[in-house]
């Protein structure tokens, strides 16, 4: 009888969808297509989709047999939907094939990846990301830097309390204090210590929490080098820009769920910017209330 293969590595990535069939798609397809991974490496991903009406789970179903993927409504926020994908690749799940698990329990992996569904990896992206994880030990979290269509960083670490965002560097990792949630690497050890991104936060937030409870736990976090992958959609920023909107109506789609929810944000402040949390709290509604209100006045 053959001894069964050792996998070295076995990676759960985590991905949300809505609404971007085609992006989806190409999101998948990038990451299936990913060369120079050490030997025995494999994949299992778990897509949560939250309502999508442009057949987006049935097009990953047909072209991905081997994705594990599971329709929600959409009324599920993409943070508990990401919530959804992390217990579901701890129960079991995924198929075989180049993106499917080993046979096997998947409750198996050695590291978690976080995907957003709107980046499209460079094909030594995850080599890269496990390169970088063994080259500053295994109890740390790696973020991949995503740049724009026009070479720019638009998601990768983030330092400082004002969340200034790292730029990757040529050859060695960066250190930083929090990260976007777009491209992010945890092995089982950070996982297990950290757990998951917390439900209180819907939206927005949830990845940067994770990030400083990671680094309060004393477990570092570094920007792997280069820019792993490509996004079209820039940085998320709170609060509509419209012009002549008013201050009124700027305030009401900033305290929206899909916003800057105050309670979520004032936990947010809480945990991680005492003693300027009061006014951190409110400057982000103060900011967008003068900015609409000279808008419509110049207007």
């Amino acid at each position: 009888m053959e001894e069964p293969t050792a996998y070295s590595a076995h990676l759960a990535v985590l991905m949300t969808s809505h609404d971007r069939r085609a992006r989806t798609l190409s999101a998948l397809r990038a990451l299936a297509e990913q060369r120079g991974l050490p030997a025995g490496t494999t994949l299992g991903v778990h897509l949560v989709d939250t309502g999508s009406t442009d057949g987006t789970p049935q097009a990953v179903r047909r072209r991905f047999p081997a994705v594990e993927v599971m329709a929600v409504g959409p009324e599920v926020p993409r943070n508990q939907a990401l919530r959804i994908a992390s217990r579901n690749s701890r129960s079991g799940g995924g198929g075989g094939g180049p993106i499917g698990p080993p046979d096997g329990p998947s409750h198996a992996w050695t590291h978690q990846l976080w995907l957003d569904d709107g980046v499209e990896l460079a094909p030594d992206a995850l080599a890269t990301l496990l390169e970088t994880a063994d080259a500053v030990g295994p109890d740390a979290v790696v973020v991949g830097a995503v740049r724009d269509p026009d070479g720019n960083t638009v998601h990768s670490g983030r330092r400082g309390r004002s969340l200034t965002l790292v730029e990757p560097g040529e050859h060695r990792p960066e250190p930083c204090d929090t990260y976007d949630g777009r491209l992010v690497l945890l092995s089982r050890g950070v996982y297990d210590l950290v757990g998951d991104p917390d439900k209180i936060f819907r939206h927005r937030m949830a990845d940067y929490d994770h990030g400083r409870r990671v680094r309060r736990t004393g477990v570092p976090a570094f920007v792997a080098p280069g820019h792993l992958g490509v996004c079209a959609e820039g940085p998320d920023r709170p609060g509509s820009r419209e012009p002549g909107i008013g201050a009124r109506e700027a305030l009401r789609r900033l305290v929206s769920a899909r916003e800057l929810p105050p309670r979520q944000w004032w936990v947010y402040c809480l945990r991680h910017t005492w003693p300027w949390a009061p006014l951190l709290m409110v400057s982000p509604y103060a900011r967008t209330a003068v900015r609409a209100a000279l808008g419509r006045w110049r207007g």
